[in-house]
Formats: C-alpha cells, sequence, structure tokens
C-alpha cells in the first residue's frame, strides 16, 4: 500500500494531466472552428465583391433581352398570331385594314424613360381573313402615318404593370400612363384585342435594368 502523501501526490498529478488534456482539446477545437469561420467569412466577402462588381458595371446580369430590344419584339409576332382576339378582331373591325395604302398596319414601341433608345417596329397585314404579323424588330418606317399607325409608349414601370394586368389600356391611356399617337377613335373601338396585345409584355421575360 502507498503511504497517504503519495496517494495524495499520485491523484494530484492525473487531475493535472486531466486538466492539461480537457484544456488542449479546447484550444485545438477553438483553433478549428476559427478556421472554418474564417474561411466562411472570406467566401461571403468574395461574393459580396462579386455581387458589387456585377451592380458596378450596369449590365444586364441575365440572359434575357432588354425590354423594348429587338430581340425582345422578335418574340411578339408568333404570340399575336396565335391569339384569335387579335387576328380575327382586328380583321373583323377592319382595324388592320387601315394602312394608309401601303399594304401594312405599323405599331412603333419604346420606353419613355429610354430617351435615346431606338424604337421598335410591329407590321400587320390582312391573310386569309386574319390580321397577321409579319415582322417584329428593328424601325424600318420612321414617317408614319398618323392616320393609321400607332406610336406607343410608356415608362418602363408602366409597361411593366401593364405586362402584369394591374390595369386595362382603357385606364392606362386616361391616367396617361400609357401614351400614343395615332388614331384614337379606332383605338378605343378595339379595347379588346388591344388588351391582349399589351398583356404580351407580361408573358415574356425581359431585363428592365438597362435600356436597348
Amino acid at each position: 500500500m502507498k503511504p497517504y502523501s503519495f496517494q495524495l501526490l499520485d491523484i494530484s498529478l492525473k487531475k493535472a494531466v486531466a486538466v492539461l488534456m480537457v484544456s488542449g482539446m479546447l484550444v485545438s477545437t477553438g483553433k478549428v472552428f476559427g478556421q472554418e469561420k474564417g474561411t466562411d467569412n472570406k467566401q461571403e466577402t468574395k461574393q459580396a465583391k462579386q455581387v458589387a462588381t456585377d451592380s458596378a458595371t450596369n449590365q444586364p446580369t441575365s440572359k434575357v433581352p432588354v425590354m423594348m430590344s429587338v430581340e425582345y419584339i422578335a418574340q411578339f409576332c408568333d404570340a399575336w398570331n396565335a391569339d384569335e382576339l387579335m387576328t380575327i378582331g382586328l380583321a373583323d373591325s377592319e382595324w388592320v385594314d387601315n394602312d394608309g395604302d401601303k399594304g401594312f398596319k405599323i405599331i412603333q414601341l419604346y420606353r419613355r424613360d429610354c430617351q435615346d433608345s431606338p424604337h421598335v417596329e410591329m407590321q400587320f397585314e390582312r391573310q386569309d381573313g386574319k390580321a397577321i404579323c409579319v415582322y417584329a424588330g428593328k424601325v424600318e418606317n420612321p414617317d408614319l402615318d398618323r392616320s393609321a399607325d400607332y406610336e406607343m409608349y410608356a415608362d418602363t414601370k408602366r409597361w411593366i404593370e401593364i405586362g402584369n394586368g394591374d390595369y386595362g389600356p382603357l385606364k392606362a391611356m386616361m391616367f396617361g400612363r400609357l401614351k400614343f399617337k395615332g388614331p384614337k377613335i379606332e383605338a378605343m373601338g378595339n379595347m379588346g384585342p388591344f388588351k391582349n396585345f399589351l398583356l404580351l409584355f407580361g408573358r415574356f421575360p425581359s431585363d428592365t435594368t438597362v435600356c436597348p
């Protein structure tokens, strides 16, 4: 049997060793956590810098076309021609026949807050008893016939609201949210088809953060 004093010394040494072991584990664990946390912070900082860089370039961050660009409006003909209210309705009302004797009717469009951007143009003809969209792209007819052709424009946020169906063309025109030049009485008589037309601006995704 060990003397009592040696027993006490043995117990004290064991306690000291245990304390040192626990302390070592805590220090080691703290370093591991610290390294992981530091790595996360670096990754977050890198991501934040990347976002800031994208914002600073002021360029589209997605691959969708810019609203009212040639690429954007090129999608509209097929959608127009698939809608019977526009194709048949605007033929039955003879809207498409009022073309100023040039053989096709024109609608030009632009975003009012993008004043220096080029307009885009759509052209329509009567084919097989329907008002068919035959062209959508850059402007080919800068001189419009105001008795037959349309020029429609609105601020970007208004195009978004109109495309989302927040209100129809009548309210948009009455409150000055949608402006147009052309035969107003003719337009007022075709509100149904024009409502469907304006909803196309909510169908196709677009980048509205920059001008075309």
